[in-house]
């Protein structure tokens, strides 16, 4: 590749990621806030985040809990967060005991509870151990926050709340999903310390 054509590459990709920025305020910043506020209630109820993805999207679900677990900016309280792609003796015992389909239902069957919220991550919408658990979670009561990169997928009809940033690239998405759980991170943490304030 000539200098000339990694600069075409990275050109556009930053005016694919500027255009898709744009269309996030122009979509969907209500879905952004949907989110903070359901993610916040859930919390200050008592109940816990769980996370589940795969490969980038399992990345993105420890990130996303070790913000609430740690802190994403201000000191406060620890928050209850479980990324269910952390424990390799869980995940690979049920990958061989069951199938890999059910490394994220068997676990919702084992931690979920009603009044729990789901934060299941998917760029394709349809990933089978996903939306399986999206399914459990919502029999079980929980509500079920999807992350999606494709509109109108099994994933986001199953959800209580989505966002979507539609790509037909994963990276793309991706880049967006993490502006996006940054944000709410970030409104979640003061909702909380503001509701802990005497």
């Amino acid at each position: 590749m000539t200098d000339a054509q990694a600069r075409k590459v990275i050109a556009d990709t930053i005016r694919t990621h500027r255009k898709m920025l744009d269309d996030v305020v122009e979509r969907n910043v209500d879905a952004i806030l949907a989110a903070a506020r359901a993610v916040t209630d859930v919390l200050l109820k008592g109940r816990t985040i769980y996370l589940c993805g795969n490969g980038g999207s399992a990345a993105d679900a420890q990130h996303i809990a070790g913000e609430l677990v740690g802190r994403f900016i201000r000191e406060r309280r620890a928050l209850p967060a479980v990324a269910l792609s952390t424990d390799t003796s869980v995940l690979t015992c049920l990958a061989n005991d069951y199938s890999y389909d059910a490394v994220f239902a068997r676990q919702v069957e084992a931690l979920v509870g009603k009044g729990d919220l789901l934060w299941a991550l998917s760029t394709s919408g349809s990933s089978a151990n996903v939306v399986a658990a999206a399914k459990l979670a919502r029999t079980k009561g929980a509500i079920v926050l999807a992350f999606t990169g494709r509109a109108d997928s099994p994933l986001e009809q199953l959800a209580d709340l989505c966002f979507c940033a539609e790509h037909k690239l994963t990276a793309r998405s991706q880049e967006i999903h993490q502006l996006a759980y940054h944000i709410i991170c970030d409104l979640v943490e003061q909702n909380i310390l503001e509701q802990s304030t005497p």
